[in-house]
């Protein structure tokens, strides 16, 4: 998939409407481990976004380097698995939205809980989510989490790509909360 694909739904091989989301929640190794297998999920990738640096490589994420997020890009059809639960029943279940800037033992920008709405309607969504779960009284801090506009898409390394399926057992700060 190409950036200027990124966008906008676009029909696969069967005919499923497919829609992108791009979220940020620590180390994406452990985001795209829990996503991936999520029923309705057809594709994963990491790779950066939110930052000023073009063409960013993995060391130039960290400490504040290149303002980008590790981030993962998912693929899926809204038909079987909705944005809104995308966000709610897994986004913010699978990791700390109220630490600012860190993700267990990750700190550092790079690690924000962020939302890259691709459309108009996910950003409203995203709003009402984010204002639900704050709401909701599940996380006893404030919600830290930002929504950002969608800026360009830099994958991630290859060796990234799929890291806890090549590296069982590998780091990982990210599980399902209740």
């Amino acid at each position: 998939m190409n950036d200027q694909d990124r966008t906008t739904p676009s029909p696969i091989a069967n005919g499923t409407q497919t829609e992108v989301a791009v979220l940020a929640a620590g180390c994406f190794w452990g985001v795209e481990e829990i996503l991936r297998d999520v029923p309705g999920v057809i594709d994963t990738e990491v790779g950066y976004t939110g930052g000023w640096l073009e063409n960013p490589t993995y060391d130039d994420t960290h400490h504040s380097k290149s303002g980008h997020a590790e981030a993962i890009r998912i693929t899926f059809a809204p038909a079987v698995l909705s944005y809104e639960d995308l966000l709610e029943s897994w986004f913010f279940k699978l990791h700390d939205p109220t630490t600012l800037n860190r993700q267990g033992n990750d700190v550092g920008t790079q690690y924000r809980s962020a939302i890259f709405p691709q459309t108009a309607e996910q950003k409203l969504t995203a709003e009402r989510v984010i204002a639900r779960v704050e709401a909701s009284g599940t996380w006893k801090r404030p919600i830290t989490t930002t929504i950002e506009p969608p800026s360009t898409w830099y994958s991630a390394e290859e060796y990234h790509q799929d890291y806890l399926r090549k590296h069982p057992g590998g780091y990982s700060c990210h599980y399902m909360r209740d």
